[in-house]
């Protein structure tokens, strides 16, 4: 898949600096599952993912990160670089590039910033700001051990194929809870990161 096309089909803006106005996300962990949402309306966690794409000789591949396994959260899980928004970060493109910088020591220097997905609600109360960047060659990577156990790469066109992305379910208090999944050789991708993952495969793949 060719860099114009991925540019060519994301959103080219997002009101999310500090004090903006926020709408609802319109992708969420209840997409699949719209009886688990809250009932009421709820206050968000803002935060921002970088959605990497490597700029390699046979083309893009999509970078993930494993988290370690003594988290006290979604420990051992796949997911991007990312986290909660910072008061002094000007944006979301601002976090997810300081995210990146911190978990997996990825220089800004080297991304472009493609576009935007839709924000995305998570069930644990986060509103995410996938923000896609185009990595060129040449960047190196020091993982934070703290958090990141491994990273690895899955080649874009492989993800965007119909067959290689499932629906799963799950026991989730005491109901049967669907979700996207991917399974790349050793690596399951789920969760939220699978659910902001359908959510680029269907701008970029529409069909």
């Amino acid at each position: 898949m060719k860099r114009s096309l991925v540019e060519a089909r994301l959103r080219n803006s997002l009101e999310q600096r500090p004090g903006a106005a926020i709408r609802a996300p319109l992708t969420s962990d209840f997409d699949l599952n719209p009886g688990m949402r809250p009932a009421e309306p709820r206050a968000l966690v803002q935060a921002a993912v970088l959605v990497p794409l490597i700029e390699r000789p046979n083309g893009l591949t999509v970078l993930f990160t494993r988290r370690t396994d003594h988290l006290s959260r979604h420990a051992g899980q796949i997911s991007f670089p990312g986290g909660r928004a910072d008061p002094a970060d000007a944006d979301a493109v601002a976090t997810a590039l300081r995210e990146a910088r911190e978990e997996i020591g990825l220089d800004p220097a080297f991304v472009a910033v493609a576009g935007f997905l839709d924000p995305y609600e998570t069930a644990t109360g986060y509103h995410i700001v996938p923000v896609v960047g185009i990595v060129r060659p040449g960047f190196a990577l020091t993982p934070d051990p703290g958090e990141v156990a491994a990273i690895f790469e899955v080649p874009l066109d492989w993800i965007v194929q119909p067959q290689n992305h499932q629906r799963h379910s799950r026991e989730f208090q005491g109901a049967a809870r669907l979700y996207y999944a991917w399974v790349h050789g050793e690596h399951y991708i789920w969760g939220a990161t699978a659910g902001m993952l359908m959510a680029l495969v269907r701008r970029l793949a529409p069909d």
